[in-house]
């Protein structure tokens, strides 16, 4: 089913499954009132510290150099909110001027990342309602070009422990914070086959962009889900419906929309930007092809 609301002047009409309900329930709960973006990425950062040799930042410049002594070059300095497909983050290499690095960033608080040999990129969106029960969709797994997320495929090819973690880490993180609503954690695979371990990389307190396949792919779309957690409704399903593709449509690729509808099997979102800039996420396709 579907929901949405409609704003009009003073007035403000609900419509459920397409009729108009005039006794309803606004909901205005803030789900990460005592949690913003930047306390749950600072507490992330404290629980992966040992493991990812992240160092807090203040601004600076001998914080960040001190820093540098700990996670060695080459490594990532971050601010620690608003950043998104390679804003606000700068690396720092060897022979890299650690004062330049500081001042792309201004005024932003920041951190700084030791560098990750990763072999995958993954993700995984969870859900936690308000009676704090848990659902997590399947394993993402994450491919980009020039720092925007350029395509997704479900399920991720990693080995079936290392699976499981990364569903584990991302349950209890949303439990651990006592988090409402939608959220994705960012992960890395490091190693190969047996011997691949996982990192969590950055946590989006939010319907993510890795999760937009579970709009056709999913018994529950991630904004419904989102929905039904903030208003205190149970949690839908996050069964998968197939094997899924998504591919991001960024800039000029989205001028081929004709083109893609041509696969009957392709469910097309074109997100009505006016202006197809180099860089700009201007809708994605997903592939659903049964197991």
């Amino acid at each position: 089913g579907s929901f949405r609301t409609e704003l009009s002047g003073d007035t403000e009409r609900a419509f459920v499954y397409g009729r108009e309900v005039s006794d309803f329930r606004m909901v205005d709960y803030d789900a990460i009132s005592m949690l913003n973006v930047s306390a749950t990425q600072e507490l992330h950062r404290q629980l992966e510290a040992e493991r990812s040799e992240t160092a807090a930042l203040r601004r600076k410049l001998s914080d960040l150099e001190a820093a540098l002594a700990v996670s060695g070059r080459p490594a990532v300095l971050k601010t620690r909110r608003f950043g998104y497909d390679g804003k606000g983050q700068v690396m720092i290499r060897e022979g890299d001027d650690a004062a330049a690095a500081l001042a792309q960033l201004g005024t932003a608080p920041a951190v700084l990342e030791g560098f990750v040999p990763f072999t995958r990129e993954v993700s995984v969106v969870v859900a936690r309602a308000l009676d704090g029960r848990v659902a997590a969709y399947d394993l993402c797994e994450n491919n980009h070009k020039n720092h925007i997320l350029s395509q997704t495929l479900v399920p991720a090819q990693v080995d079936g422990k290392a699976t499981e973690l990364a569903l584990q880490y991302a349950q209890t993180l949303a439990s651990s914070l006592g988090y409402v609503g939608v959220m994705a954690v960012e992960m890395f695979v490091v190693g190969e086959g047996g011997d691949e371990q996982i990192l969590v990389n950055e946590i989006a307190p939010r319907v993510h962009n890795s999760g937009h396949w579970t709009i056709e792919g999913a018994e529950t779309s991630q904004f419904a889900q989102h929905i039904r957690a903030v208003a205190g409704w149970p949690l839908g399903s996050v069964t998968r419906l197939g094997r899924v593709r998504m591919d991001n449509l960024v800039g000029e690729e989205a001028e081929d929309w004709l083109v893609l509808l041509s696969d009957p099997h392709a469910h097309l979102h074109l997100y009505g930007k006016a202006e197809a800039r180099k860089g700009r996420k201007m809708g994605h396709v997903t592939f659903v092809t049964p197991e």
